[in-house]
């Protein structure tokens, strides 16, 4: 397999690299979308269950169904405690598995950018929800510099290293989120940033996430040492300055749409 794929297959290491982003800009996703309790969820793209944990947690759903095309990350979702109230299958967003109608909620979390043709996609999560419905997308601000790792993929460009893309970059432009629930239909529609801080315990901790990144693990391990000692001088240089402890906090922002089914 090409360096350049970027697959999703290892639940447990995802949960270390994005699972934790995942869930600090989904509270912030969520005080925002205000969903009602008692609702039928659909969590397109659900991972390893990171996201669906949160709905179940802090969202009193009737009930949450995760659809994935990774198997490996389904196991890693079905062994957390509060997503066993949930239901895992394999799908394509492209082409939901589910009757018209289905449900209340569908959400697509970080996942837009990565879908051929995000539209489809868009398109398949209004068909399954009912009229008044909420059909909403959160995902990094891939142009604007807002994804986590973002100084690390600009210091792999520095040396030289092509890095993993997704196959719809531009999916993540507030402008363009706006525009696909518009052509999908969507009405009452709104969008917002939402900006969030994770701190490592040292760089050492920093840079052993990123070996385990979905993303760029493939990448890291076919740079020489000489490579990877330059490309650790420079993240050192230009992350956030270490606190007193060692410590190291990072910033990350996302683009959030939201918009319902005309009744």
């Amino acid at each position: 397999m090409s360096s350049n794929v970027i697959k999703f297959d290892d639940g447990a290491a995802y949960e270390r690299y994005m699972g934790r982003w995942s869930q600090l800009a989904g509270q912030v996703f969520l005080d925002w979308l205000k969903p009602q309790p008692g609702s039928r969820w659909l969590d397109v793209g659900c991972g390893n269950g990171a996201f669906t944990e949160l709905i179940i947690d802090r969202c009193s759903p009737a009930g949450v169904h995760g659809v994935d095309p990774a198997e490996g990350q389904l196991a890693f979702a079905r062994t957390r405690p509060a997503a066993r109230m949930a239901s895992f299958s394999l799908g394509d967003a492209m082409a939901l598995p589910f009757a018209d109608r289905s449900f209340d909620i569908a959400v697509m979390p970080l996942v837009i950018f990565f879908v051929p043709n995000p539209l489809a996609g868009v398109a398949e999560m209004r068909r399954v929800t009912a009229p008044g419905g909420l059909v909403s997308a959160y995902a990094w601000d891939m142009y604007g510099g807002g994804f986590p790792y973002h100084p690390l993929q600009a210091q792999l460009r520095e040396l030289g290293v092509s890095v993993p893309s997704p196959p719809s970059p531009e999916a993540s432009r507030l402008d363009t989120l706006r525009e696909l629930w518009a052509l999908a239909g969507l009405e009452a529609i709104e969008t917002t940033q939402i900006v969030v801080q994770r701190t490592f315990n040292s760089f050492d901790d920093y840079w052993s996430t990123v070996l385990g990144g979905p993303s760029v693990a493939a990448t890291l391990a076919a740079l020489s040492a000489d490579d990877i000692a330059t490309l650790q001088a420079a993240l050192r240089r230009c992350l956030p300055a270490a606190a007193a402890d060692g410590s190291i906090t990072c910033s990350a922002r996302a683009n959030a749409v939201k918009g319902r089914v005309p009744s």
